[in-house]
């Protein structure tokens, strides 16, 4: 995600870490080097007696700007959602360790114990959403057995999960949890087990595939006709009008696209890595730990991964 400070609106227009730009400067080049090239061949071109103009051009760009618009507006609820669900994992956490910790404060051991389970958890969900391995990064939190047999199920949060349950168990059953107790951090541990289900359901659906294709189609098609409609009335004007008109529609289009998959590492997705650096931080701040990690901030590009 691009954390920017507040900046003059001038300074904004040339803004380039961040914006979309990046990706698709290319696919813009190659629509000026289009227009270049119509004007050139423009007198052939009037030779052939097609002539197209910008009235279909003017319906059709309402109709993909709405359709861009909705598309876009489906893509953020989507990340919006999943910010949400991590929001919740974020209360969720704390409220487990505080009635946790009110219940068996005098044993700091266990305490710390659970503490590394509820870490565990935050990193594994991270880490699966991503795609990417657990191990090296739950042996700083699980016990060589634990880390074992996490690792070898091809859902390590479920599994953790089941840890933190047999722990609190084995608290209720030396009596230092009552069963009304017990029932309450059961509860939380089921809000965490609802916060990964929906992650993985948002990760797990996409937009369906005919409709982002029959948008990417008519997007891009749009753009390759468009200097042909422009160059009769502007001529040398073309390039510029139709790389700006380009970059909105290409624009949106790929900003819906980092959207749709709110848990990856581009521009604009969300930034895990800080969520769960912020939940550990708060985790053994609560636990009254000496060592907290330290806190993640932007780079030099203003990107929080």
């Amino acid at each position: 995600m691009i954390v920017r400070p507040q900046q003059h609106w001038l300074i904004r227009l040339f803004v380039w870490h961040g914006s979309v730009l990046q990706k698709i400067y290319s696919r813009l080049l190659l629509n000026v080097a289009l227009s270049i090239s119509v004007i050139f061949f423009l007198p052939w071109y009037e030779t052939l007696g097609i002539k197209l103009t910008i009235a279909p051009f003017s319906i059709l760009g309402v109709a993909i700007a709405i359709f861009l618009g909705f598309r876009n507006s489906v893509c953020y609820a989507r990340f919006n959602e999943a910010r949400t669900l991590w929001g919740q994992l974020a209360i969720t956490q704390r409220s487990l360790l505080r009635e946790t910790k009110s219940l068996l404060g005098s044993n700091e051991s266990q305490i710390t114990a659970f503490v590394s389970l509820q870490i565990a958890f935050c990193h594994a969900l991270r880490l699966t959403l991503r795609k990417r391995p657990v191990d090296e990064t739950l042996k700083k939190y699980l016990s060589s057995d634990d880390l074992q047999w996490v690792s070898q199920s091809h859902g390590p949060c479920n599994r953790i999960l089941l840890l933190m349950g047999d722990w609190l168990a084995d608290k209720r059953k030396q009596g230092l949890i009552s069963d009304v107790v017990w029932s309450s951090l059961n509860h939380h541990l089921n809000d965490l087990s609802t916060v990964a289900g929906g992650c993985e359901r948002i990760a797990g659906t996409p937009i369906p595939f005919a409709y982002t294709l029959i948008l990417h189609r008519t997007v891009y098609l749009f753009c390759i006709m468009l200097p042909f409609a422009l160059v009769t009335d502007l001529h040398y004007m073309t390039p510029f009008l139709s790389v700006f008109i380009s970059y909105t529609f290409i624009s949106l289009d790929t900003l819906a696209e980092e959207l749709e998959e709110p848990f990856g590492t581009e521009d604009n997705d969300l930034p895990l890595d800080a969520i769960c650096n912020t939940i550990e931080r708060d985790l053994h701040d609560m636990d009254e730990s000496e060592q907290l990690p330290e806190k993640l901030r932007p780079n030099r590009h203003y990107k929080l991964s």
